[in-house]
């Protein structure tokens, strides 16, 4: 009785920390993605607007931030309204179960930019987000999602589990944290960097504001 109570405990302490199964979530879109200097910029140089978002795959807040507001930025992305720049990076290393998953599923987020998917693959990671805290999907897991999304070739598979983008993502990390102008003021009078970090323009946007895309768009005129 005892070692079946045990046993019965551990998988299910092993059921709660696993990741939901990692399943394509295909994104329609007509608007360019390109990779730059570890970014990855999406949509027209020419659009009158200019959003850089800094996100970590693992963030429940990011989650939370793609759900409600990723539908409006990609209407105007294919519009050509608005260009982002989105800055994806490994804030959260430590929190998954092993650590790492951040910087894992970060640049293989990248290597879908290079495949041509990013749109499709970054929208996958945050639907089927692991738990903070638990265990985050394997390189097997991201690498058969790129397959799943339509990314043929070796090329994706070996940059998947090289960690080809590692050192973009780390520098992304870098840069967000050593920039005064994207902290914000904590508890205590202190200072911090968090995600998700929008900003329009050099100002960081309140996200407790549902309108502030289409504030932004009317303010550039």
């Amino acid at each position: 009785m005892l070692a079946a109570t045990v046993i019965g405990g551990v998988l299910w302490q092993r059921s709660r920390s696993a990741p939901p199964e990692l399943a394509p979530q295909q994104v329609a879109t007509d608007y360019p993605v390109r990779l730059d200097n570890g970014m990855v910029v999406a949509g027209s140089d020419d659009a009158k607007v200019t959003v850089d978002i800094y996100e970590d795959m693992l963030c429940p807040a990011c989650r939370n931030f793609e759900q409600r507001d990723a539908a409006k930025i990609e209407q105007r992305l294919d519009a050509g309204t608005v260009r982002v720049r989105y800055h994806v990076l490994n804030l959260l290393d430590d929190k998954s179960n092993p650590p790492g998953y951040s910087l894992d599923s970060g640049a293989a987020v990248l290597c879908a930019a290079d495949a041509g998917l990013f749109p499709s693959y970054h929208a996958s990671l945050f639907t089927h987000q692991p738990r903070e805290g638990g265990r985050g999907h394997s390189l097997d897991q991201l690498v058969q999602l790129g397959r799943d999304l339509g990314i043929s070739g070796d090329t994706f598979d070996r940059c998947v589990r090289d960690g080809t983008h590692k050192d973009a993502v780390r520098a992304q990390l870098q840069a967000a944290t050593d920039n005064p102008a994207l902290r914000r003021a904590g508890p205590g009078g202190g200072q911090y960097f968090g995600t998700p970090t929008v900003v329009v323009g050099g100002t960081i946007i309140d996200l407790s504001n549902e309108s502030w895309l289409d504030e932004a768009i009317r303010a550039a005129g």
